[in-house]
């Protein structure tokens, strides 16, 4: 159980000369086994972040702007430090954090002589971080107010679904939909937490190995229980993180999303959606603007797991020429969502209830 926050990331302060500044936690290994991945330079990191040995928008967000770090270190001209922006940029084009953290990267950087870039974008770097890691309490605090309001079975835990990963393997720390549980965990309250495994990925494997970590009860399910168990009574509410958030509230988040949103609403229960302020895509008027990433297909057609030998190993379950649609991503329609919890409150699902929270946005 942990004694202290976990992060899936860290900066390493004081390297060696010419050594990596960061390391992050590689999550292509998890559940079954864990390795520290340091990352060299620029490419490194948008390798990482392609690949998905880290994921998670915040901590797409977070990595992005040591990657950029990472990239001054080699060029800090002009268009050096353009050039790194647009490869980051390019490497999962759903989750706005990579583009919202970038955009602030050369905002703060942009007016600074080459020479003063560098280590100004590791100062920057590190605020993201910082300010990730505090909104995610946050939100933690917010969404444990709604948890309790919600109505109890007699001696029996709360019983929460969560879809994908959102926890702090996908944050900076403590995470979005898991913040929480966490906080419910630290309150006192009884949880029990139904995880959806999300495939093809599996990240919901991630949850399950999170909360195991942390000693929260939990039982992972297959996807397509999910619905069997919402309209049948065993889920109080749904819960789960968010890669982009529309300006009018709706939702692109992890495949799957939408069915589990659509379930709940035909039994009545909240499904709420957990999400920083980076997050949060102003200028995307509605989900439908919002781009779908559309994975390879071997992600379908290969399985993942530990052999007979205990040995990390990949098994082909359809054949190669097998036409397969991976999309990554759906997108919610913001009248499936019953609250938006981000750091600043708890909000409806719509223009009016993100400008309540970010007046700041509709100005000018």
């Amino acid at each position: 159980m942990h004694t202290t926050a976990p992060r899936p990331i860290r900066r390493l302060t004081a390297p060696a000369p010419h050594s990596p500044r960061v390391e992050i936690l590689d999550q292509t290994l998890l559940p079954h086994g864990q390795r520290w991945l340091p990352l060299a330079d620029l490419a490194g990191a948008a390798r990482a972040i392609r690949s998905m040995q880290v994921r998670g928008a915040p901590l797409i967000g977070a990595t992005a702007a040591y990657g950029l770090a990472l990239g001054l270190e080699a060029d800090a001209s002009d268009q050096g430090m353009a050039a790194a922006a647009t490869l980051l940029a390019a490497t999962r084009p759903t989750a706005v954090n990579l583009a919202w953290a970038l955009g602030r990267m050369l905002a703060c950087l942009a007016p600074l002589a080459p020479a003063a870039r560098p280590a100004a974008a590791w100062m920057e770097a590190d605020a993201i971080a910082e300010e990730d890691a505090a909104q995610n309490r946050a939100i933690g605090q917010h969404g444990l107010a709604l948890l309790r309001q919600l109505p109890r079975r007699l001696e029996a835990p709360l019983q929460l679904m969560t879809h994908c990963n959102a926890g702090w393997l996908a944050t900076v720390e403590q995470g979005t939909a898991l913040a929480p549980i966490y906080a419910a965990q630290a309150a006192g309250l009884d949880v029990h937490v139904w995880v959806s495994e999300t495939r093809p990925r599996n990240q919901g494997l991630l949850t399950a190995w999170e909360l195991a970590q942390a000693g929260i009860p939990h039982t992972l399910i297959a996807d397509n229980a999910a619905g069997q168990l919402i309209l049948t009574g065993q889920v109080d509410a749904v819960i789960t993180g968010a890669d982009r958030i529309a300006a009018n509230g709706d939702v692109a988040n992890k495949v799957g999303t939408l069915l589990k949103a659509l379930a709940c609403a035909h039994q009545g229960i909240p499904f709420y959606v957990a999400a920083p302020r980076s997050t949060l895509d102003f200028a995307c008027p509605a989900g439908a603007a919002i781009p779908i990433e559309a994975r390879e297909g071997d992600e379908l057609r290969l399985v993942t797991g530990i052999d007979a030998q205990g040995e990390a190993t990949r098994l082909r379950q359809i054949p190669a020429t097998e036409a397969v649609c991976n999309p990554a991503f759906d997108v919610t329609p913001a009248a499936l969502v019953t609250a938006l919890i981000t750091e600043r409150g708890h909000c409806p699902a719509s223009s009016a209830g993100l400008l309540d929270l970010y007046p700041e946005q509709g100005r000018g």
